[in-house]
């Protein structure tokens, strides 16, 4: 496994604070530095697409995918983004392939997999203490393996984004008009699914599954207020995303605050969004 030793050294050095002197500060720094960016960049299309349903329900597969990997002595870490595909590709599948609204499709999934997984943790009580961490979330146990596929994911994630971004925009628009216009949007779709569902399920331990949706939706919300076209709203999401991410793990390492990192994050995106809130409605004053 390659030496992450000179990357958390320069994280010390660029954040020359108390706080990130300390190893397992700097492993989470560098978690959220590679999370932060991707959650903001996939949570401009979940809000252009309306998938905000699409996240929860996937992030609440996240209890199946554990308890199955506790039950038949599976690293969780692996059966839980793997399970988290499986859902994902399956809802994306059902949606293109059912007269059915999107809505009711997420609804069904979103079902199973929470009946699902309490089903499994009622089958093994035992369980239900393993799972607590990822109800609400410790991006403080971030190990150095995690970091490298989140690294990996990080470069499929952004590779794609770069190839298809305006795609994606325009299949978010109207798919038919796409797809009339040769663009393969069955392949984006389903490529889209995937690294959402991978996102989200990485996203878990950083925030836990009560707040996964809030990483995706916040940051993209406040970039729509902040931005006056599509491309600088994937900048300004990005501005926001990693800032949140920042400012929060430090102000949540502080002795006076001693908050959940991933409450704390959410927190200040959403402080980002009311910010964005007043510039957007000051401009719509200003023009009116």
């Amino acid at each position: 496994m390659p030496d992450l030793s000179p990357l958390y050294a320069l994280i010390a050095h660029l954040l020359p604070f108390e706080c990130m002197q300390a190893r397992f500060m700097q492993q989470a720094m560098a978690g959220m530095l590679l999370l932060a960016p991707m959650s903001a960049a996939m949570g401009i299309m979940v809000v252009n697409f309306r998938m905000s349903f699409f996240a929860d329900a996937i992030s609440h597969s996240a209890f199946a995918g554990v308890a199955l990997g506790l039950i038949f002595s599976i690293d969780p870490n692996w059966t839980m983004p793997v399970f988290g595909l499986v859902v994902g590709l399956g809802i994306m599948l059902m949606q293109r392939h059912s007269s059915l609204s999107s809505d009711t499709v997420i609804g069904v999934f979103f079902s199973a997999m929470v009946a699902f997984g309490l089903a499994m943790v009622s089958r093994e009580r035992s369980l239900a203490r393993d799972l607590q961490k990822f109800l609400y979330g410790d991006i403080l146990t971030i190990s150095d393996g995690q970091i490298l596929c989140l690294v990996a994911l990080f470069l499929v994630l952004m590779s794609f984004l770069a190839a298809s971004y305006n795609h994606l925009l325009y299949i978010g628009l109207n798919s038919s008009l796409a797809k009339a216009h040769r663009i393969r949007v069955a392949a984006h779709q389903y490529i889209f699914a995937g690294l959402l569902s991978l996102i989200v399920m990485l996203s878990v331990q950083a925030v836990g599954v009560l707040l996964v949706t809030a990483l995706l939706v916040v940051p993209a919300a406040a970039a729509r207020n902040f931005a006056r076209c599509a491309g600088s709203m994937f900048w300004w999401a990005l501005l926001v995303g990693i800032s949140s991410a920042i400012t929060g793990l430090l102000v949540s390492a502080q002795d006076w605050a001693r908050t959940a990192t991933g409450a704390t994050i959410i927190l200040v995106a959403c402080g980002w969004f009311l910010v964005s809130l007043a510039v957007s409605t000051f401009r719509k004053e200003r023009t009116a």
